[in-house]
């Protein structure tokens, strides 16, 4: 068997989506993309296709290893993230050929239903209680929220005040067993998130994510020691070397994303690393389908998996949602706040290519906001 083609496709609502074909007719399907970088991403594919295009696709960790540092220069968002998609769509090449899901591959399930979360709200947080009932009535058991707006370099009694109402309307409704995760996203300053997480101990969040950038990461021992509160971060880390000095800090959450981090296999290799610190796994993943699928088969062979974000209903997916490219959306049904083990071949979905086909004619060049602080400053998004 032989690879004779990559083909990426950009679809709505900021997603890119690569389809690999073999000379035996076997596809697979990976989710390569850094959102608001897709295009990048596209063209970082196509280099990566003069290496692929010929050779075995079975031989994943060769690929791998080739594509990694098979050249001079390495790393960074955009080549992890191609290379990530491609890994996604080798291994769901490889579980077709051998008509067995990924995680059998992986070396078997070690959990027959896995726990997920979604987000409420949007990027400045509002009505965020109603957001959570309607999760509940979802089926889900555990939410995601934004803790703030923009902040300048320290935030004020107001905006940490308003942030614990917002948690605390949350937590209310989801009550003492359901999952309140506040996130950060790296826009909070380190003294600013010391003094955030304090205040937010009796409102016992299920983790507190990404409190600070990934360039201040050296900070996160001194967070990690004021606070009884699970600490989680790694979505804009891309490799086992950026996760090493992470996952020694202190953090309790390790959130790699399988379509920025290397794909399933080198997750893979973050997951044994964190759990060799005590650290769990709670896979990123606010984009489609196909990366939803690959994280969810790494959690069925990852025993410190603890739960796996899905992009459901998020308030990015306008002109596009999760289940609208897949043939059966029941794979990803939701019961009781968990997804049972899918157990089709490969990544366990079947695309629809003639809607991702008609999808990728309109595209997209979806961009992060770019976000001002009163005095005309430039605010962490």
């Amino acid at each position: 068997m032989r690879i004779t083609s990559l083909e990426t496709f950009l679809v709505p609502p900021r997603w890119c989506f690569l389809k690999i074909e073999t000379d035996e007719g076997v596809v697979g399907w990976g989710e390569p993309v850094v959102e608001g970088r897709a295009h990048t991403v596209a063209a970082a594919v196509d280099e990566l296709a003069d290496h692929l295009v010929g050779t075995d696709p079975l031989r994943i960790e060769d690929h791998w290893q080739v594509m990694t540092k098979g050249a001079f220069y390495r790393g960074g968002p955009i080549l992890s993230s191609a290379v990530a998609g491609v890994d996604q769509a080798l291994w769901d090449i490889a579980g077709k050929v051998r008509d067995a899901p990924v995680h059998e591959l992986l070396g078997g399930p070690v959990r027959d239903r896995q726990r997920v979360y979604t987000w409420i709200a949007g990027d400045e947080p509002g009505e965020v209680a109603e957001g959570a009932r309607e999760r509940l009535e979802q089926g889900l058991t555990a939410v995601k929220m934004n803790a703030t707006g923009r902040l300048g370099q320290l935030a004020t009694v107001r905006e940490i005040d308003e942030m614990l109402q917002r948690v605390a309307a949350v937590r209310e409704v989801m009550g003492d067993d359901g999952g309140v995760a506040v996130d950060f996203h790296g826009r909070v300053t380190p003294a600013s998130a010391r003094e955030m997480v304090r205040l937010l101990e009796p409102l016992r969040p299920m983790f507190v994510e990404e409190p600070v950038v990934p360039e201040l990461s050296a900070d996160l021992a001194r967070i990690c020691a004021t606070t009884t509160i699970p600490i989680a971060t790694g979505e804009r880390l891309y490799s086992r070397w950026d996760f090493r000095e992470v996952l020694a800090s202190g953090i309790a959450v390790a959130q790699p994303d399988l379509s920025h981090a290397g794909g399933i296999s080198e997750c893979r290799r973050i997951a044994a690393m964190a759990e060799a610190y005590g650290v769990a796994m709670a896979p990123h993943c606010p984009l489609g389908p196909i990366a939803l699928a690959a994280c969810l088969q790494l959690d069925f062979a990852t025993p410190n998996t603890l739960i796996q974000e899905m992009s459901w209903g998020i308030h990015y997916n306008v002109g596009g949602d999760l289940l609208d490219y897949v043939v059966d959306p029941s794979v990803f049904a939701i019961t009781d706040g968990h997804v049972e083990r899918p157990t089709g071949p490969g990544l366990g979905i079947e695309i629809d290519e003639s809607a991702v086909r008609r999808a990728a004619e309109t595209g997209h060049r979806w961009r992060s906001p770019a976000w001002r602080l009163p005095d005309g400053s430039l605010a962490e998004w």
